[in-house]
This record gives structure tokens, sequence and C-alpha cells, in this order.
């Protein structure tokens, strides 16, 4: 497993130790948590959101009616 060093404040370092003692874990431990909740989270919303746009996209009756627009006419300037 590899090894993250960082800076952080000294009296930020002072409550996460009290925190990790009180858990009876460890700042690595309570980081690894951190980050594990971190991505999971991140993995539901960004599946919700792309959930949410397909129900959308089923549910819009918009149609471009086959219209093809050149790249340069939509970003002309």
């Amino acid at each position: 497993m590899p090894n993250v060093t960082m800076t952080i404040d000294d009296e930020l370092l002072k409550k996460a130790k009290k925190i990790a003692i009180d858990r009876d874990s460890t700042i690595s431990e309570l980081f690894r948590e951190y980050l594990t909740d971190l991505t999971r989270r991140e993995d539901l919303h960004r599946e919700y959101v792309a959930d949410e746009l397909d129900r959308l996209f089923a549910a819009s009756s918009a149609s471009s009616y086959g219209l093809s627009i050149p790249r340069d006419d939509l970003h002309e300037r």
C-alpha cells in the first residue's frame, strides 16, 4: 500500500489524534475511511446523475428532426 505525505495544521492533527484515540483507531485508518467514504459517495452521485440524465432523455420529446448543423456554424463568432 502506498504512503501519503501531507502537511496539515498542528491543531488539526492534535484534534484528529484525539478522535483516533477515542475510536481506538489511527490517523491512517481515519484518513482511509474518509477517502473510502468520499469515493463511494462520488460514485453514487455519478451513478445518480447518469440515471437522471437517462430518465430525462427518455422523457424528452426534443428532436433535431434529422437536422445537421456544421460545427463551424455552431461556433461562429
